[in-house]
This record gives C-alpha cells, structure tokens and sequence, in this order.
C-alpha cells in the first residue's frame, strides 16, 4: 500500500502558512496514469499535504496544458473543469469522504460507503474548509500551458475525529481530473486498478500517516 507521512507544521508559530507548507509538508505526486490507452494526457500535478493541531491542509499544484472553469458556484459538476480531489476514509468507518475542487476554490463534498450511496456535505460544513485559490471567475482556456493552485485546509473535526486523539493514519487517495477539458484525464496519487476511469473504490487507497 503506497503510504504518505503527514507532518505538523511546527513553524506556524513564526512561519506564514505558505512558508510552512513549503518548508514542512510532504510532497505528493499525482502521476500514475491508469488509463494511457483511452486517456494518455497526464497534466503535472503534484502538492504537499501536512497538518495543523486540528485541520488537514493540503497544497494543490496544477500545470498542463488547458484550464476549464464553468462551475463557478460550489456543489456543481467541479469534476468536469480542472479539478483536483481528495478522498479520505477514516479508520473503522466504511464511508469515505470526498472532497472535490476546482482552479477557482469551488467544491463538491460528500461522504457514503460507494459512488451510489452518497450524501452531500451541508452548508455548515462547508463553511467550516477554507479555500485559497488564485483563480476567480469563470475560465476557458484551450492550448497553451495554464498553471493553478489551490490549498483546502478541512478540519479534522468534519470527519468526526477528535484533534486531541488523532487516529495513526486515514485512508484515501489524491486524483486529477479534468473531464471536459480539452485534454480529457484522470491521474492518481495511488494506482487504481480498474479497466476503466473510477475513483470510487476506497479498495485502491493509500495510507496517510499522521506523524509528529
């Protein structure tokens, strides 16, 4: 099982959070294209994860060719833009949480034991994750190479986990996908093993470490 160690970032104290996400989180890499025959475009991808006392963050990092924004409210087809996504499953518990966002900062989130059996996340707990992104607006750009980023920092309290008894590690997975973009892909932080593009299958998580 591929696994990540997910530090603390300590430096906060005397660090911005772009400074200690830089200096201290753990580099991640989208690249395992599972699918080259029917979608050979692999855009690069790559971010860093780490935690606070009691909020996950992660760094998304986008550069490739094309950037699609059409959603520009959260809870719409975010899958379909340049989007990048976070899945994360909590020890003991067959749900899994997914948490989708595209260049401009808009989400899709929800949890569920499989695709079919989802439940949107409210609007509480969407006030809860900040989101940080340098695009606003809508976007279509088509050719060229387009760079972006995003950071969601999710509280470890949305997923029912107590800050003060972290559990040793989370289940989960990190994807890229851009459906109509013109480059269509779908890019994995852990390999997926399916014959066909489906990042619902908590069965190809990796393992998020949450050390010290």
């Amino acid at each position: 099982m591929k696994s990540l160690n997910i530090p603390l970032l300590k430096s906060l104290e005397t660090n911005d959070l772009d400074t200690a996400i830089e200096l201290e989180g753990a580099r991640f890499f989208v690249d395992q294209c599972n699918w080259p025959d029917a979608f050979p475009y692999a855009p690069f991808c790559c971010g860093r994860l780490a935690r606070t006392e009691d909020t996950l963050v992660v760094d998304f990092r986008v550069s490739g060719l094309d950037m699609r924004v059409q959603n520009t409210e959260d809870r719409g087809s975010v899958w379909e833009d340049s989007c990048c996504e976070l899945f994360l499953q909590v020890p003991g518990d067959e749900n899994y949480y997914n948490f989708e966002v595209n260049a401009a900062g808009k989400m899709v989130a929800a949890y569920g034991p499989g695709r079919a059996s989802r439940k949107p996340l409210g609007d509480a707990a969407f006030e809860l994750i900040i989101r940080i992104a340098e695009i606003d607006g809508a976007q279509d750009f088509t050719g060229g190479i387009w760079s972006w980023r995003v950071i969601l920092m999710i509280p470890f309290e949305l997923m029912g986990i107590d800050p003060e008894k972290l559990p040793a590690s989370l289940r989960g997975n990190i994807y890229k996908c851009g459906d109509k973009t013109a480059h269509p892909h779908y890019l994995s932080w852990a390999p997926v093993g399916t014959p066909t593009p489906d990042y619902h299958r908590p069965e190809y998580f990796g393992e998020f470490l949450l050390t010290d």
